[in-house]
């Protein structure tokens, strides 16, 4: 009986399991799963840009065009020569290759087909490269490598393809408690009155006649959401100090929400003050806050639209991840690597961040 055999580096191999693992990779992925549009226009936290997946070329630069802010003419006041011009402020993104792969040793020690293989190493990096995004994702937009054991990338990572992690600015970070990195106490830790301040702090940020670009909420079924993405010792925090009542009312509140289908907001732990309320243990932490640097703390992520980009680079396949299988020591061992090119960047204009405000609060294991 005919049987179809695809072998050892056979081009229908490479690009079926490049798509698969390109499927595998955003169905696993916190952020692909749930927070990434395609465009500039989408209303999402992160926006996918794909300029590059085409054309040649290692950067994208994007625009803001910030609000006019002239004072009116009145009467017949003459208007000419005091017409406003176009303000637009730039940031720019660089892609680059990023590499893994699995050897899976010599013929002795596998006990499976080439096929069994191609479908192991799909399924383990498959789950690599989602955490390597999320942690990407994680670093970019809090700006920080922070103190996370659990991560692939070294505590003195500091950016990958040129792009550079960007601390946020002053008017894109609060304390809880109102206090500030040096005087932050174990105390002072997350809360629906955080929260509200942030929803606060960002309604009134930007617009009008200053230069601070204003962060624009998420729509959802024509309604205006903000995202907070908090560490499980954060929502432990916050769970405690809003009962066991207060808490069913976020439920109840996200159960009832508009746009409830939503990938931003399945999943979601509750709403409060149109905030989407999320748990990953990969948001960044740190243990050198208040007076004595010794204060545990976590940066949650209060997100609304384009708080960071990312863009991919085709590597040739016409996929957003290349495969390749490959025999070493005379046939004995078969290695099965994996690639993408691509950039990710927290959104800056002017200097100022741009859909994302930093919450840190004290967070320490209950």
């Amino acid at each position: 009986m005919a049987q179809t055999i695809i072998g050892l580096n056979d081009a229908k191999a490479v690009k079926r399991y490049s798509g698969a693992l390109a499927v595998d990779v955003a169905r696993t992925s916190y952020f692909n799963k749930k927070f990434i549009g395609n465009g500039p226009q989408a209303s999402t936290p992160i926006q996918r840009l794909d300029h590059l997946e085409n054309d040649a070329g290692e950067q994208i630069t994007y625009d803001l065009s910030m609000q006019l802010k002239m004072q009116p003419i009145e009467g017949d006041a003459v208007l000419e020569g005091k017409e406003e011009d176009l303000k637009f402020y730039t940031d720019t993104l660089y892609i680059d290759q990023m590499r893994g792969g699995v050897n899976t040793g010599g013929r002795m020690t596998r006990k499976r087909t080439l096929h069994d293989l191609r479908k192991i190493a799909r399924v383990r990096q498959s789950e690599w490269w989602a955490r390597i995004f999320d942690e990407l994702f994680f670093m970019y937009i809090s700006g920080a490598r922070g103190v996370n054991a659990d991560y692939t990338f070294p505590t003195s990572y500091t950016g990958f393809a040129n792009n550079s992690l960007s601390a946020p600015d002053a008017d894109h970070i609060m304390y809880g408690g109102g206090k500030a990195k040096a005087t932050l106490t174990t105390g002072d830790k997350m809360s629906l009155a955080e929260i509200d301040k942030a929803v606060a702090y960002a309604e009134m940020m930007g617009g009008g006649t200053q230069d601070t670009p204003k962060i624009q909420p998420c729509m959802i079924e024509g309604e205006a959401h903000y995202v907070c993405v908090m560490n499980p010792w954060q929502v432990y925090d916050l769970r405690t100090a809003t009962g066991t009542g207060g808490w069913l009312d976020l439920q109840k509140a996200l159960a009832t929400a508009e746009g409830r289908n939503s990938p931003i907001v399945k999943g979601g732990l509750g709403m409060h003050n149109n905030v989407v309320l999320h748990s990953h243990q990969g948001v960044i932490r740190f243990t050198d806050y208040g007076a004595g640097a010794n204060v545990a703390a976590a940066r949650a992520l209060f997100m609304g639209t384009q708080a960071a980009v990312v863009a991919f680079g085709s590597p040739g396949s016409g996929l957003r991840f290349d495969w390749n299988e490959e025999s070493r020591d005379n046939g004995n061992q078969v290695v099965i690597s994996t690639s993408s090119i691509f950039g990710v960047k927290k959104c800056t204009f002017n200097g100022k961040d741009f859909g994302v405000m930093a919450i840190d609060t004290a967070a320490a294991k209950p």
